[in-house]
């Protein structure tokens, strides 16, 4: 969804339903559930997607009739387990349009992603001098690991400066590239901000100046297609549970020429040709960066939300979501008490705010008591609340499973904290 803000308000839900928004909400059981005498409005979903049946049921099956080790074994459950891995492999390659299956490396999340590339970087190309580029709204994910190499290896993290409403400032990043400059390394979506960063000029910059793009998708697979042929970035680490799959699984896309010549993130199983107490070979890729067991089920359920995703159609998702975050501003634009952080012309559905000079975790309580779940705090983007000299927002982040229930009862919170607070 990217919503500019002249336009129209869009789809009003007090008068319109929209088309699959009861029928979809019935799939997720967790917002069945009643929070404090309350029904759960949940507002979290930058922190974690819910999961649907479907995924649920997929990651139990896997438990219960295939449970068995991949890879490795010649036995029936050994090699249907294995089948079903990498067919979800392929699910996910389809889904971001990557040329091959051996550029898809699954990863605990993006987390790991990250410092995947960040390790493996330092030990082959990176060197004393270089420059490392990241953006003033980056997670501490992409900012501690970058910060790490650098000191470690006598490099120099540079950052891409934001204007007051959010958004990279275009008129002075440019001015940061050079011939110093190996990687850039940003947030496809603002996880505080929800601002979509215009992240293919970024990547032509880059190829400009000879240095290699990572873009964080975590934020961005949830709310839109991403086509990483298109992009023509080098790296795109996204997790599973932000876009309604389990917890504890990632990908790691990175094109098969530069995957080639990094060095192996980990040593263990699998990830090995032959061992000798003289000297190892390593396997081919994928599997050169997937030492040991991974999280199979995971992987799985990251499969089925993808088979999911692909039924309902994005363009499904950003109507649905941008319908909600419509009315959800037009409510909230009538509370007067409000300060919103993050005004970006592209976004996707988070909403960041204050109320009056109240600490977001007071308001937060708040809403919990009436069983409105959303997040409070810095949203492990400390640097990026420090340029708005604030210690944190309230955020109330958006899927298409949200509707005009969650928004009034997230307005009828605040102005119960706004008499409980004084604000």
């Amino acid at each position: 969804m990217t919503r500019k803000p002249n336009e129209p308000e869009g789809v009003n839900l007090k008068e319109h339903t929209m088309e699959f928004g009861q029928d979809l909400r019935s799939d997720f059981p967790t917002l069945a559930r009643s929070v404090r005498g309350s029904r759960l409005s949940y507002l979290d979903n930058g922190a974690t997607s819910q999961k649907p049946l479907q995924v649920i049921q997929v990651v139990r099956k896997f438990y219960e009739d295939q449970n068995s080790n991949i890879h490795r074994g010649v036995h029936f459950l050994s090699q249907e387990a294995t089948s079903l891995y990498e067919e979800a492999r392929e699910k996910i390659r389809k889904f971001i349009n990557a040329g091959s299956f051996k550029e898809v490396i699954i990863t605990s999340g993006t987390t790991e992603s990250i410092n995947l590339v960040a390790d493996c970087l330092e030990r082959s190309e990176l060197r004393a001098g270089d420059e490392v580029l990241i953006s003033h709204m980056e997670h501490h994910s992409n900012i501690v690991p970058w910060q790490m190499i650098c000191e470690r290896i006598g490099a120099n993290l540079k950052v891409i400066p934001i204007n007051e409403i959010g958004e990279l400032k275009t008129e002075e990043f440019d001015q940061l590239f050079n011939e110093r400059t190996k990687l850039v390394a940003v947030t496809h979506v603002s996880n505080s901000l929800g601002t979509i960063n215009p992240v293919q000029r970024i990547i032509r910059l880059a190829k400009s100046v000879g240095a290699k793009v990572l873009l964080d998708g975590a934020q961005a697979v949830p709310h839109f297609s991403v086509d990483v042929k298109e992009l023509d970035c080098d790296f795109y680490a996204f997790s599973a549970h932000k876009m309604f799959g389990p917890t504890g699984v990632g990908v790691l896309y990175g094109k098969k020429a530069i995957l080639d010549k990094l060095p192996p993130y980990k040593g263990g199983g699998d990830m090995i040709e032959s061992v000798s107490f003289e000297k190892t070979t390593y396997n081919q890729l994928p599997h050169k960066f997937e030492a040991g067991t991974p999280n199979i089920c995971g992987v799985l359920g990251l499969g089925a939300a993808i088979d999911y995703i692909n039924e309902i159609g994005y363009s499904t998702i950003e109507k649905m979501e941008k319908s909600v975050y419509d009315y959800a501003m037009s409510e909230l634009k009538q509370i007067d008490q409000i300060r919103f952080v993050g005004r970006a012309e592209h976004k996707v559905g988070v909403i960041s705010f204050l109320m009056g000079g109240s600490h977001p975790y007071d308001v937060g309580t708040i809403l919990d008591q009436m069983g409105v779940a959303v997040r409070t705090g810095h949203h492990c983007t400390q640097p990026l609340m420090d340029r708005y000299n604030i210690p944190g927002t309230i955020r109330a982040s958006l899927a298409f499973y949200n509707n005009q229930q969650d928004i009034d009862a997230l307005v009828e919170g605040l102005k119960k904290s706004i008499k409980m607070l004084g604000i």
